[in-house]
């Protein structure tokens, strides 16, 4: 996810970074770049030209020129910038009102029945009742039953009309005592009359709270064109991009609050029911410019591991009694919190760090299963683990000796390195 944006940027930085000073040639060429990397991501040049026009006022605004560190003033600049385009404060739902209606809208295959189900994920303390509202595609309707099932949420399945089964839900709804309700609306190829005027109905019957395009995140300048025509016929409340996991650009992100002044909520970063995250302007931005997002790293941890848990393993640590099996556990909680990837593009600074950007899922699920492989007591004391026990442990996880004995070198390192810091050896530390 912004992958295109985030290298470039940082590489520019890096680049003004080294500059005593700019000179007005030296700035015009640094917004030349800006303007070349965000249209290289598939944003809007219309946003685009907008977005550099202000960026320039701003840096004379503030005399780069005469700046003893002008590289940091434009990284800030640029910044700030970027959360004014986002729309600079996060949207939340609200549940002002029981039950909450939320109808999600959008074209076939965009993503609309996996965010269903993840919204009913993110929102599970509320009750949530997914609903099918799809007819002409019944698959649809039991690929959202599969996923409510999966999710352990309610379910409302399709009936003979749209109109009829989204009413009957909300009569459903307040028997059951559920507070939220997600319209899983049908999609077409294409926007149609016929679409519309079926969206449309459902709103007018129903009055939800909120209208929700859903956008699939890598198909570009078209994800603009769609949320223009989507708001201007049914008024949207707001967006989710979804499949920025993939090859996405990030462009449509970028460009859709701008043109169509619609908020976005949430962005879909994989495949899991869990992988939903809430759009941050300030949090974005800072990906974007590749200085990480470690408050939603923090977020995920704390998701994954209780406090008694963290405390527990930073103990082991620091007295030297952690051993393969906390590695073991430490791996899966890893695996919990989601994309190896997207995690390290949160810590500031891992962007472009040469060797993190290898790192996949695969590395960990040979780690894995080279641990799996020894025995208790291997795992426990590692020091045991000689050149038999090592060719076996390579056998047995289908890893070479050399993946072994990476592994067992690496661990190796780690404890030396967290008993020289608990004796106060490492003079880094003292004062």
């Amino acid at each position: 996810m912004f992958d295109i944006i985030t290298d470039k940027f940082v590489k520019l930085q890096r680049k003004l970074l080294g500059y005593g000073r700019l000179s007005a040639k030296e700035i015009s060429q640094a917004l030349r770049d800006i303007r070349i990397t965000l249209l290289e991501a598939d944003v809007n040049y219309k946003v685009v030209g907008e977005f550099i026009r202000g960026l320039q006022e701003k840096i004379e605004e503030k005399k780069i020129v005469d700046s003893l560190k002008p590289g940091e003033l434009i990284n800030v600049i640029l910044f700030q910038e970027l959360v004014k385009l986002l729309g600079e404060n996060a949207e939340k739902i609200q549940f002002s009102a029981v039950p909450t209606i939320i109808e999600l809208v959008g074209l076939q295959g965009t993503g609309k029945t996996t965010t269903a189900a993840k919204l009913a994920v993110k929102y599970k303390n509320k009750k949530p009742l997914l609903v099918a509202c799809d007819i002409k595609r019944p698959a649809a309707s039991e690929q959202l039953k599969i996923l409510a099932q999966r999710a352990q949420v309610d379910f409302f399945p399709v009936g003979n009309d749209t109109l009829q089964t989204s009413l009957l839900s909300l009569e459903h709804a307040k028997k059951n005592g559920n507070q939220l309700i997600i319209f899983d609306t049908a999609g077409r190829l294409h926007i149609d009359e016929e679409l519309m005027n079926e969206l449309k109905l459902i709103k007018d019957k129903t009055n939800p709270h909120y209208i929700l395009l859903v956008v699939d995140g890598m198909v570009g300048q078209d994800a603009v064109n769609q949320a223009q025509e989507f708001h201007n016929k049914l008024g949207l409340s707001g967006a989710i991009i979804t499949k920025l996991d993939g090859d996405a650009k990030g462009g449509a992100v970028v460009s859709i609050r701008k043109v169509t002044s619609v908020p976005l909520y949430f962005m879909g970063t994989g495949e899991r029911i869990e992988d939903l995250e809430e759009f941050s302007p300030q949090r974005i931005s800072t990906r974007i410019i590749g200085q990480g997002d470690i408050l939603s790293l923090q977020e995920k941890v704390a998701q994954a591991l209780t406090p008694q848990e963290q405390e527990k393993v930073t103990e082991k640590f620091l007295k030297g009694k952690f051993n393969f099996n906390d590695f073991l556990e430490q791996l899966k909680t890893i695996k919990k919190m989601g994309n190896v990837s997207k995690l390290l593009a949160m810590i500031p600074g891992a962007s472009g760090v040469k060797g993190l950007d290898n790192i996949s899922e695969k590395d960990f699920d040979r780690t894995e299963a080279i641990i799996l492989s020894m025995t208790k007591e291997e795992r426990m004391g590692p020091d045991i683990i000689d050149g038999s026990r090592r060719r076996r442990i390579a056998l047995g996880s289908g890893a070479s000796v050399e993946d072994v004995n990476r592994l067992l070198k690496e661990f190796r390192q780690a404890k030396d390195l967290m008993n020289n810091l608990n004796k106060g050896k490492l003079k880094l530390f003292k004062k």
